[in-house]
């Protein structure tokens, strides 16, 4: 049986089925401002809270103090308590983009990854990470390695990516091959704003809720909506396949 690790958010959980799979890395992709960091602040904020699940947060764009203001602002207040214990611990930028080197970095990880004092990881973000490297092949070769180590040290893993296209059909990645689960947060403008989406596109080895659902982000983090019918994104002749 397929072992599961709930992400704690509102309907989202329900369209994977029970959660993510265990030791799994699961992209999540979107626009700028489509609430990537917000899902993985989340993340980690409910694994601790909720699941008594220690956590990782790698920010490769945030300082430390910014990630603390950012997750107290939608009301995860405990947040630098957790950090303070230890139960969450963060590589800001200012630590991950000291030597220009991802093998570096890595090192500064490995006795954190090592063992079974945490459970769960968020890289924010992806694009940002791939600037260590040169071409797609060193990327890929890179990606890969890191992925493996995760998987080995039984950590379920979140990594955000940035996506230009409104529509992710049009805009997919090597990365979104190399990983278990594919994860888009889309958000479309209106008069008065935006109106947000959440579409799982792939979760290996869990039959998952592949339709697009409306989400939002309030105090507290994301909530996803299942009456996707409620909604409307875009007319049925635009909607992805």
């Amino acid at each position: 049986m397929v072992e599961l690790t709930k992400t704690g958010i509102d309907g989202l959980d329900e369209i994977l089925n029970g959660g993510i799979v265990r030791n799994s890395t699961t992209l999540v992709s979107g626009n700028p401002g489509a609430g990537k960091s917000v899902l993985g602040l989340q993340y980690i904020y409910n694994g601790v809270e909720m699941f008594d699940e220690k956590g990782i947060y790698l920010s490769f764009e945030e300082d430390e103090e910014d990630l603390r203001e950012a997750a107290e602002s939608i009301g995860f207040e405990n947040w630098q308590d957790h950090v303070d214990e230890g139960a969450i611990k963060i590589y800001d930028k200012q630590v991950l983009l000291r030597e220009n080197d991802f093998s570096a970095s890595l090192e500064l990880l490995l006795d954190d990854l090592d063992g079974e004092e945490y459970q769960r990881l968020v890289l924010d973000s992806l694009t940002m990470f791939q600037l260590f490297f040169d071409n797609e092949r060193e990327q890929r070769t890179y990606l890969l390695k890191f992925t493996d180590i995760l998987s080995e040290n039984n950590l379920t893993t979140l990594m955000t990516n940035e996506q230009g296209a409104i529509f992710p059909e049009t805009e997919i990645g090597l990365e979104n091959f190399l990983t278990d689960g594919n994860i888009f947060l889309l958000q479309t403008p209106t008069d008065s704003g935006v109106n947000r989406y959440v579409w799982v596109a792939k979760m290996r080895k869990q039959n998952i809720d592949t339709d697009i659902f409306p989400m939002e982000i309030s105090q507290g983090g994301i909530t996803v909506h299942e009456n996707a019918s409620a909604f409307s994104m875009m007319n049925e002749d635009d909607a992805p396949l």
